[in-house]
């Protein structure tokens, strides 16, 4: 079945390009555009897409608060958000992940990175531009409060805790496999428990948590 995407910018040109190269690919549909955030929340309740390619800085509605309003929606299935943004040290990246956006890119990607990321989005990967990652935790996650540890990190095993500090740090299943010498099934296996333990959506919210518990620092350590 194809991927149902919704556009979301306040530059119709922009929107306009992202189309063009969606529309060339067999596995996904562009079901809809909106030009600022409100109109996306409209949008997104009326057209159900699997995932909404947003904007940040929008009229009306920013992208963060539309975010949270498009994730926060009771339904079995809600969209899942892939942000974009201009600059890679974006202000508002974290706290649009925090908002509950499933992960980001910069506007600047390729076709093939952005038809890339809306498929891991789509599947259930987080996805975070590997050029910011680092910067991004160095300078937004140490600025912000730490959070009291959920008591729901206690009903973890010892190994999932682990998985959890490395999908923190920002390593994928394939990287995690080999770090810990275990089949990357028992990897994703691992991480679909977590998650269901923690009542979390997917590997975002597990790094948000993570850091702002205090269970790994800004350096992806303990």
């Amino acid at each position: 079945m194809s991927i149902r995407v919704l556009l979301v910018d306040d530059h119709a040109l922009a929107r306009t390009g992202f189309r063009m190269v969606l529309d060339t690919e067999p596995d996904i549909e562009v079901v809809g555009e909106a030009a600022d955030g409100r109109q996306a929340v409209h949008s997104a309740a009326r057209l159900r897409p699997d995932v909404v390619l947003m904007d940040v800085r929008m009229p009306v509605l920013d992208g963060i608060a539309a975010t949270r309003e498009i994730v926060g929606v009771r339904a079995p299935r809600p969209p899942k958000v892939l942000i974009l943004t201009t600059f890679d040290l974006d202000e508002y990246v974290y706290d649009s992940l925090a908002a509950g956006a499933s992960g980001f890119l910069l506007k600047d990607v390729g076709p093939e990175q952005l038809t890339a990321g809306i498929r891991a989005v789509a599947s259930g990967d987080a996805l975070l531009a590997p050029s910011v990652t680092r910067r991004l935790i160095d300078q937004f996650v140490q600025t912000r409060p730490r959070q009291v540890r959920p008591p729901e990190l206690d009903d973890l095993t010892p190994r999932e805790l682990q998985v959890l500090r490395l999908v923190a740090q920002g390593l994928s299943n394939a990287e995690i496999s080999g770090s810990l010498v275990v089949e990357e099934t028992t990897v994703k296996t691992h991480v679909s428990r977590l998650l269901a333990k923690l009542d979390l959506r997917d590997r975002v919210q597990a790094v948000v948590l993570a850091y702002e518990s205090g269970l790994v620092d800004g350096r992806g350590g303990e």
